[in-house]
């Protein structure tokens, strides 16, 4: 299952990145065809508009580079007991993988929710061990499985 789990994470980034892409060079177009009017100030506005646009979508672009990173230095091969990122845990209440946060993944009537390492429940999860427990937004959960 981390296999498929793994995959559905590069599949998640790679369409973020293909839609940011192609936002990217629709915006690129607009601000080629903005042709000067009458309402000088009006032109001019549009087009910092656009370039402000242009500037989120660069540094979302930047946040995929990022998340491609730690994409890759996942392995998902063997085991170490403590939970780290690349493990897909089973607690009490939920299953998780720890990659990067890209929603819930669904097989065989299993949800696994892919999260960051950095969300507020991974945090609690690294370094623990099946066994283990831990308080999450008030409810006390055991880790039951680590792999």
């Amino acid at each position: 299952m981390k296999k498929a789990l793994l995959e559905f994470c590069w599949d998640y980034v790679n369409e973020r990145s293909e839609r940011l892409k192609k936002q990217s060079g629709e915006l690129q177009e607009s601000l080629g065809s903005e042709t000067k009017s009458s309402a000088g100030d009006k032109h001019e506005t549009g087009r910092a508009m656009v370039q402000l646009e242009q500037e989120k979508l660069g540094q979302q672009l930047q946040e995929i580079d990022t998340t491609r990173g730690i994409l890759s230095k996942i392995n998902i091969d063997g085991t170490s007991g403590k939970i780290r990122l690349g493990s897909l845990v089973q607690t009490s209440m939920a299953h998780y993988f720890l990659a990067i946060s890209a929603g819930a993944f669904n097989q065989n009537n299993t949800v696994v929710y892919c999260i960051s390492t950095n969300a507020p429940i991974a945090k609690l999860l690294l370094g623990k061990e099946k066994g283990e427990r831990f308080t999450f937004n008030g409810t006390e959960q055991e880790i039951l499985e680590v792999d």
